[in-house]
């Protein structure tokens, strides 16, 4: 396994974070393809074993029980000290902002809830899910910065925002002296590049690490073109990303393909090689033990540039989808 900083943090984290949304009580969620503990445990046994030691969930899967699953194999299986946790926090509800809880009191209460949920001391990498349009900025940076103040929480990330977002964020966080985000978590792969209009850059230029999800297209990136899986078939929310997209995509799948055949590789080998050429740490959810094995072994596989620009050649521009689509005012 191979390691990095993280942005400009001191965390050391493995190459591949191993996504813990497929973890969880499926009757706590919106997801009926969750794995059940026993088996969570099993992917977590494993991930560790051959190196991984960055973990991210988040309090909104599967209403906490991924947290608690997570939690409870990392203590079994690791030192606390060994591993990177990261966890992630909601807007503000309806009925938050009704009775009266400010952006502060909202974090504070969900930190301490993902700290009871994992059963730890502290979160490495605390991590804004989603923008929150209902709540001052400057509430939700002092909230945060509260949080590491206390000690519950050791650095900052956000997921699911625009370049123009972070950057205002860092901005102000900086002229108040509260702590800015190192890291940003959204949607990135060989299929859906549209992070390196902005994103991209401005993270490289401030040494902000870029943490993806979706890196293989919730395994679009994985099967051969006509190949499915229970996953394909039924995730509505993945089929709402990139099925209308499909026919676009279709080039750079059959290309990865080739490659993975040129390598005698996976094709998983060949979309997360491409993706850690530009990333620090993809974050690729297993279900399979096999999923934990192929992403590790990604790590080893060093593409050409000629290659890489062989992938990228087909991409059109897409839309946004998912969360991003709806992350407006």
């Amino acid at each position: 396994m191979q390691y990095t900083k993280l942005g400009n943090s001191d965390l050391q984290v493995s190459r591949i974070c191993m996504g813990c949304m497929g973890f969880g009580d499926a009757n706590n969620g919106q997801h009926s393809w969750t794995l059940d503990e026993e088996r969570s445990r099993e992917i977590i046994s494993r991930g560790i074993e051959l190196g991984v030691n960055f973990f991210d969930t988040a309090v909104a899967y599967q209403s906490g029980t991924s947290e608690r699953y997570v939690g409870r194999a990392l203590r079994d299986f690791a030192k606390r000290d060994e591993v990177v946790i990261a966890t992630k926090f909601l807007p503000r509800t309806d009925a938050d902002i009704e009775a009266g809880i400010s952006g502060q009191q909202h974090i504070e209460r969900m930190v301490n809830k993902s700290l009871e949920n994992l059963g730890v001391d502290y979160i490495d990498l605390y991590i804004y899910h989603m923008w929150d349009y209902r709540t001052p900025l400057y509430d939700v940076l002092e909230g945060l910065n509260n949080a590491v103040k206390k000690g519950k929480v050791r650095y900052i990330g956000i997921s699911n925002c625009f370049a123009y977002q972070l950057a205002a964020a860092n901005t102000i966080a900086k002229e108040r002296g509260l702590q800015g985000f190192v890291s940003v978590q959204g949607h990135y792969n060989l299929i859906f590049r549209e992070e390196e209009r902005e994103m991209k850059r401005y993270c490289d230029e401030q040494g902000i690490a870029m943490t993806p999800y979706s890196a293989l297209a919730s395994g679009r990136l994985a099967k051969h073109p006509g190949e499915t899986s229970q996953r394909l078939e039924k995730d509505k929310y993945a089929k709402g990303k990139y099925d209308a997209s499909s026919d676009l995509d279709l080039k750079i799948i059959q290309r990865v393909e080739e490659l993975a055949s040129k390598h005698h590789v996976s094709m998983s080998e060949v979309s997360l090689s491409w993706l850690m050429s530009k990333v620090a740490s993809p974050v690729v959810g297993a279900t399979k033990l096999k999923h934990v094995d192929t992403a590790v072994l990604a790590t080893e596989l060093e593409l050409s540039e000629e290659e890489k620009q062989y992938l990228e050649e087909p991409y059109q521009p897409h839309p946004l989808v998912g969360v991003m689509a709806t992350n407006t005012k």
